[in-house]
């Protein structure tokens, strides 16, 4: 039976995350396959290269350099978070991602990007980060604050706009057992989201528009499927017990440490209880 890793996303909510797979990382964790959301896909494959460390260590470091993410590069690239900066400097230069250490691991992994002209998610195996870095900028290309990306033919956006929690597709794909991480809180259910903001932005793209204005119901379905899934033994869920306090877009480096210290702390919190799960 394989076992399979499922990333939500949430922008800066994702350091949790990052605190998390860095503890999986110093316990050699090893899952079959490994999905991630946006943030959650970004985190995830340095989990998959087994760079422990790597995420925070470059957070803390250019978070606040202009070209990572910020109002200034939205108003000069029409992007918030920096292309060349994020998606090719850092990973291929400043501090290098490993690329054959991705390629020789035995952990499938997929990133879930949003299809604006289908409005649906896209599951895209990644096997190669270099030549598909694009479909990763894809996953995490929040909507409103970002281009469409265009990869294989296909017009890209954030994957949590249709999918944010891909337990069901990931369990269709033939993980039958899934640890999940969670970057909202336990008792969450999303709102509606302002559905007039959506048709003004993205008239030419109804169904994206749709998957946007319905974008709350899927993601409390998945919530639900999640549930059943954990009372039946098949899932595993690691969240933090209350709401995280950090922005979208934070820039305090000691909160985005208290956020990944938090995320390391609830995983050293369940590692028993994870290991003897992934045992049955």
């Amino acid at each position: 039976m394989k076992t399979g890793l499922v990333l939500e996303g949430g922008a800066m909510r994702g350091i949790y995350t990052a605190g998390v797979l860095d503890v999986f990382l110093e316990h050699e964790i090893h899952f079959d396959g490994v999905i991630g959301v946006s943030a959650g896909a970004l985190h995830g494959c340095s989990f998959v290269s087994e760079q422990k460390g790597r995420s925070l260590r470059y957070f803390k470091k250019y978070r606040n350099d202009k070209h990572f993410m910020s109002w200034w590069s939205f108003l000069h690239t029409g992007e918030v978070v920096g292309k060349q900066f994020c998606y090719h400097d850092i990973p291929e230069r400043l501090d290098p991602f490993d690329y054959e250490a991705f390629v020789k691991s035995d952990t499938d992994f997929y990133a879930t990007c949003t299809n604006v002209e289908t409005g649906k998610a896209e599951y895209i195996k990644i096997t190669d980060m270099l030549s598909q870095v694009d479909a990763m900028r894809a996953s995490a290309s929040m909507p409103y604050v970002s281009k469409i990306v265009d990869y294989n033919g296909m017009k890209l956006l954030d994957g949590g706009c249709a999918d944010s929690i891909p337990v069901e597709a990931f369990y269709k794909m033939g993980y039958e057992r899934l640890v999940v991480v969670l970057t909202r809180e336990a008792g969450f259910a999303k709102k509606p989201e302002n559905a007039k903001m959506a048709e003004i932005r993205y008239h030419k793209y109804p169904e994206f528009v749709q998957a946007l204005q319905n974008r709350h119901v899927v993601y409390n379905h998945s919530l639900e499927v999640l549930k059943e899934m954990e009372r039946a033994g098949k899932a595993f869920v690691i969240q933090p017990d209350k709401k995280l306090d950090i922005s979208r877009m934070e820039n305090d480096i000691e909160v985005i440490q208290q956020v990944y210290d938090l995320g390391g702390k609830d995983a050293r919190i369940r590692m028993k209880a994870l290991k003897d799960w992934m045992k049955h």
